[in-house]
């Protein structure tokens, strides 16, 4: 019925030095900003710039999957026309790809 007590042994430094507990912290970051971040940003600004030179006459594919010629731009919106006669507004920032005058479709591979 007798029990001894069991005592831990001697904790050292609880807290550890501050480098070591900021360091792996730190490479997550960074690895986040080079592998997702920033690819994400340079894709917006192209992006963005592609919506920027988008011209009259340019063959365009909307986010929805049309595919069409601009006819006007006003703007932020786009007139697009998908077949002679059949015209519709779209916002700029829909527009998924712009191929140019002469450009020819992307080769689909049956995938």
């Amino acid at each position: 019925m007798f029990i001894t007590p069991a005592y831990a042994a001697g904790a050292g430094n609880p807290g550890g030095d501050l480098i070591s507990m900021f360091l792996p912290l730190v490479l997550i970051m960074g690895v986040f900003w080079f592998l997702l971040i920033r690819p994400q940003q340079k894709k917006m600004k192209e992006h963005q710039a592609m919506l920027a030179n988008v011209r009259r006459g340019d063959s365009v594919v909307t986010s929805g999957g049309l595919v069409g010629k601009v006819a006007k731009v006003a703007g932020d919106e786009v007139t697009v026309e998908l077949a002679e006669g059949v015209k519709v507004k779209v916002k700029k920032n829909y527009i998924a790809e712009v191929r140019v005058k002469g450009q020819p479709a992307p080769a689909n591979d049956g995938k």
